[in-house]
């Protein structure tokens, strides 16, 4: 029997991921395409278009092969956000793209802030602060260092939107990805063109905008046959990774918490109403549904803090892998889960590489507190694991401060490559005191949330509300109430642990 089926795109660092989602959900084919990635220098990352492009066309006639019989109702794009796409005239790329993580514009971020007016006016304009990840230090570091390069671009793109243009012949942008450039108006939902002449550059060089879910192109004859989507087919909006990824975890509405566990943490969550994020401390975007927005904080070591401990301390661990064919995580995890909730007052701060939320502070070290010679590696173990959650419980609370709607249902969903540690979710439920949900479709990230996106975008659902009722609960780990005043009072230690050493970390 045909099935109707939504395409999500997303075009990610590592690789394009096209997955087919039916309107029941289900997952119903996927692909994925690698491209390389380079470094010029250290700090530098850049990407061809040309190869995101092509690896593009590949994934999806490898994921229509397994979709003959079926209808296809629309696309939808996700893709890494901040990263600077110019074009010419002639809609030929300049350069090679610079990526999200590149980190060469620290100096320009430090002169479009002095430019605004300083970190609070700069605030006032686009409620975020101007991050080097962003795509604005990139364009002006292109227009002071390769002035004839900046001389020939008429047109900055991001990632997935290039995707959107080599797709459909359509320009455009949307506006949670258009939210992470750093010259959008995140509460009046508009390019700032007084930022944007501010920094000497001309509006025209920015798309213009359309709501997520708005349909914004459709497949074109060319594209039709270089990657066997029918010609005609809507294509939607779309979002930012980092905003439609929460989409496919369901966060469109205050409440429901997110958590993904990569080697940074991420913490967000769906707002209703614009919410003000003072010192700039956190990340507020708009998000996919028309009027909603996304709160997020990010902190740099989460499952990177765990993969250091496995490979500085679990030499042991990660030889008995070897030879018994299990996880050396799973045997950590074993060693931490047979010692104390608590890990007998010994508190990990995860600072590896300084720190962006919910301090910002690239001084900031990691540390064990409290070593006493009672301790074992299970409770360094274990009080990784629980640094983690002290951490990003910090996050919420930052954004919980700033929301009076944030509370709602209480729920936390993880994802990422650490939410499969049943421990972990375990010790998040009890750091919390919420349930810890784990649900089918995370692991697709990006891709899933834009075939959710897509499906509005093709009148399958009226809203993402109503398409987010489709993502189902793989897995529900309830708190532990008698643990409830032991993780306050660590968590409470925690939170005070910074401030005191922090004239250590200069």
């Amino acid at each position: 029997m045909a099935r109707d089926i939504l395409i999500g795109i997303d075009v990610g660092t590592s690789g394009v991921k096209v997955l087919a989602v039916t309107t029941q959900g289900e997952l119903a084919a996927s692909a994925i395409e690698t491209y390389p990635l380079y470094t010029p220098q250290a700090g530098w990352t850049e990407q061809e278009p040309a190869d995101w492009w092509q690896a593009t066309q590949t994934a999806l006639k490898r994921t229509l092969a397994d979709l003959a019989s079926d209808r296809l109702l629309a696309v939808g794009l996700s893709g890494q956000m901040h990263g600077m796409v110019a074009l010419d005239a002639q809609m030929r790329v300049v350069r090679r793209a610079i990526l999200w993580n590149d980190q060469r514009t620290a100096s320009q971020c430090r002169e479009l802030t002095e430019l605004a007016g300083g970190p609070d006016a700069l605030l006032a304009m686009t409620n975020n602060q101007m991050l080097t990840g962003y795509t604005a230090g990139k364009i002006r570091w292109l227009q002071q260092t390769e002035p004839d390069n900046f001389a020939r671009t008429r047109l900055i793109l991001n990632p997935k939107d290039y995707i959107r243009y080599c797709l459909t012949g359509t320009v455009l942008t949307e506006v949670s990805d258009a939210s992470g450039t750093g010259f959008f108006d995140v509460k009046n939902n508009g390019w700032h063109t007084g930022l944007i002449r501010m920094a000497g550059l001309d509006p025209d060089l920015f798309p213009p905008l359309v709501a997520s879910t708005e349909e914004a192109g459709r497949i074109s004859d060319t594209a039709a046959a270089q990657t066997g989507l029918p010609a005609g087919l809507p294509v939607s909006g779309g979002g930012g990774d980092a905003v439609i990824s929460t989409t496919g975890l369901g966060l469109v509405r205050p409440g429901r918490i997110g958590i993904t566990l990569g080697t940074s943490g991420v913490v967000a969550m769906g707002l209703d109403a614009f919410m003000a994020n003072p010192e700039g401390k956190l990340q507020v975007f708009r998000g996919n549904a028309p009027g909603s927005f996304t709160a997020m904080g990010v902190t740099l070591a989460a499952a990177g803090s765990y993969h250091w401990f496995r490979q500085a301390l679990g030499q042991h661990e990660s030889e008995q892998a070897k030879m018994t064919g299990q996880s050396a995580f799973k045997l950590l995890d074993a060693a931490a889960a047979a010692t104390e909730p608590g890990a007998e007052g010994l508190i990990f701060l995860p600072y590896l590489t300084g720190e962006r939320c919910p301090i910002h502070d690239p001084e900031a070290r990691g540390g064990f507190i409290g070593l006493t010679g009672l301790h074992e590696k299970g409770h360094f173990a274990r009080a990784v694991l629980e640094g983690v959650a002290y951490s990003l419980r910090q996050v919420h609370a930052l954004i919980a401060a700033n929301s009076p709607d944030s509370q709602g249902t209480g729920t936390v969903v993880l994802a990422g490559g650490g939410a499969a540690s049943p421990l972990w979710r375990q010790i998040f439920a009890d750091v919390f005191q919420m349930p810890v949900q784990t649900v089918y479709g995370s692991a697709e990230g990006g891709s899933f949330g834009a075939a959710l996106v897509a499906g509005v975008t093709a009148g399958g659902w009226p809203n993402l509300t109503e398409a987010v009722r489709l993502i189902r609960t793989e897995s529900e780990t309830l708190p532990d109430p008698s643990r409830a005043a032991l993780y306050a009072e660590l968590y409470e230690r925690y939170t005070q642990a910074y401030g005191a050493l922090r004239p250590l970390f200069a």
